[in-house]
């Protein structure tokens, strides 16, 4: 007799939460050290993603993400350990790549302002 397990669902439900509610509070924190820009616009500090609050709520978006992936390929029917395995791969590359490019922005916004965002002056 051959036994298939019970995808887990609810792991997978269960990171999607945790990405969501930890994106939720990463976009909270961005939004405050936007507005804290606005208020003072000679700060330097206001376009680098530092301090533990963001660092913390990024890899709690990440570690959702990679739950999620790994939740998600097992109910496809892959094993465990190479769900999670390839997951770990995608989530770490995506991770890296989202953290560069968000640093460039805010590294763009604070050398030239919001027209240095100007996607239209490319047409």
């Amino acid at each position: 007799m051959y036994y298939l397990p019970q995808p887990p669902f609810l792991l997978s439900l269960f990171g999607l939460f945790i990405a969501i509610t930890c994106g939720s509070a990463f976009q909270a924190l961005v939004q405050q050290s936007s507005q804290n820009w606005k208020k003072n616009p000679n700060s330097q500090d206001a376009y680098k993603l530092q301090g533990g609050n963001i660092i913390i709520t990024y890899w709690g978006i990440c570690l959702g993400i990679w739950v999620f992936l790994g939740g998600g390929l097992q109910i496809f029917g892959f094993d465990s350990i190479f769900a999670y395995g390839i997951s770990l791969l995608l989530t770490i590359a995506t991770a890296a790549l989202v953290w560069t490019q968000l640093s460039q922005v805010l590294l763009l916004l604070q050398k030239g302002g919001s027209k240095a965002l100007d996607l239209d002056y490319f047409t």
